[in-house]
């Protein structure tokens, strides 16, 4: 390896002479500190006091309690396996190695969290994954840009998660607002100048949307259909790829990640075949070796960030291989019949909610719309029933901020729970 060595004084001199500017200080001027003086810090403790410090402030955390808020991130059971598998030495880092075929175990567990998506989403390439949800859904705006050869300009509805929707527009995607009505989004005027035509389903509010109608608007304008699913609805609803989407994507928590306070999740991309090559991220794929063994590759590498950093899909600088890892194990853990059996557990929970809710003098907000296990519940007071469902030891539902809470219920809600926030609720005014 080179050794690092000191430019010398003329060195330093013909690169600031290149650069434009006269000293160093004047190539750090932009980003010179404006603050003087000395900060307001309290004295230096030693590790032993910070340790207690810590251990003081986690008194103030309450776990165990039943959660009825999701909004992109649910409170599922995570089989205890996952835990332990995932924290083998092995996996002590997921790092996206640079001499990959060294690495066999990762680049199998990549491919083996491909093949879950692509078998969930019914399309046929998937990649490596990227951050979370959110930046899988700015991605695929960027990549139906690519595709179409136009600007990068979208539609969408209010059925899309809204933070989703910023992440898209910091990327500097325009966006156009789709009619949405009584739970669901209207594509029959679909402008003629979009790149992607994105559709959310379940949506935001938790209301299954009619992915080939969307599928069909996209195609009928020539740009590209993206659906954004929760990977445990795909396991009793039809799957993107059949319906028409030409791009898949979402966040794979669900799929054995405990609520982490905002990540690392794993999202994940999913693509035809035909499109693979503006896939962002790396493609692992198995072969052959020389002596006909089983072997892993990266077969793309899309981004190539390492590479010819200008020229990649993204820059994307890892992939998250660890949480995939936990989504991998959870798949092969619950399997088919198990993921169908969560899926159907958490609707029929969330189904008794409604119920009780209903016929507790509260009303649905979209009472017609078919829903899975998130619904919005309109109340006197969202504020106030949140505040008396935390003092009964219940984390209520998200508060849309217009006199409605977006809740919602998974396999691990038990009827007592369900009837508490029921009583708690009504109770609240």
């Amino acid at each position: 390896m080179a050794r690092f060595t000191p430019h010398t004084e003329a060195d330093i001199e013909e690169m600031l002479e290149a650069i434009g500017v006269d000293s160093l200080d004047d190539l750090f001027a932009d980003v010179s500190p404006k603050f003087e003086g000395e900060l307001d810090l309290p004295p230096a403790l030693s590790e032993h006091e910070s340790l207690a410090d810590v251990h003081e402030a986690a008194k103030e955390n309450v776990a165990g309690l039943p959660i009825f808020l999701g909004a992109g991130a649910y409170d599922r059971i995570v089989p205890s396996a996952i835990g332990s598998i995932i924290s083998r030495g092995e996996f002590l880092t997921s790092y996206t190695p640079y001499q990959p075929e060294v690495s066999q175990g990762h680049l199998q567990v990549v491919f083996e969290f491909q093949s879950v998506i692509s078998e969930l989403t019914g399309l046929e390439v998937s990649n490596a994954s990227v951050y979370d949800g959110s930046n899988a859904v700015a991605e695929a705006a960027l990549m139906t840009a690519r595709l179409t050869k136009r600007d990068p300009k979208v539609a969408v509805s209010k059925g899309l998660n809204p933070r989703y929707r910023e992440v898209i527009e910091t990327y500097g995607v325009e966006v156009v607002e789709l009619t949405f009505e009584d739970g669901t989004t209207d594509f029959s005027e679909v402008p003629d100048d979009v790149s992607g035509v994105f559709v959310q389903s379940p949506n935001f509010f938790g209301i299954v949307e009619d992915i080939e109608a969307a599928s069909e608007a996209a195609h009928g304008v020539d740009a590209l259909a993206v659906a954004v699913c929760d990977p445990i609805s795909l396991s009793v609803l039809e799957s993107p790829g059949n319906l028409g989407a030409d791009v898949a994507v979402g966040e794979a928590q669900p799929l054995g990640m405990p609520l982490l306070f905002g990540g690392p999740y794993a999202g994940y991309m999913a693509t035809k075949k035909e499109f693979v090559r503006q896939l962002p991220g790396r493609i692992a794929g198995e072969t052959v070796d020389q002596d006909g063994r089983l072997a892993y590759v990266l077969t793309l590498r899309g981004r190539e960030q390492d590479i010819r950093r200008a020229k990649a899909n993204s820059n994307i600088c890892t992939n998250q291989a660890l949480t995939a890892l936990a989504a991998t194990v959870y798949a092969a853990l619950v399997g088919p019949e198990g993921m169908r059996k969560v899926a159907e557990l958490s609707a029929s929970k969330a189904r008794y909610l409604a119920d009780r809710l209903q016929a507790s003098g509260m009303g649905l907000r979209y009472p017609e719309a078919p829903f899975l296990w998130e619904f919005v519940v309109e109340l006197p007071d969202v504020a106030k029933a949140n505040e008396a469902l935390l003092e009964a030891g219940i984390v209520g539902g998200l508060d849309l901020g217009d006199g409605a809470m977006l809740v919602a219920v998974t396999e691990k809600r038990t009827r007592k729970e369900l009837d508490a926030f029921v009583e708690v609720v009504a109770n609240a005014g």
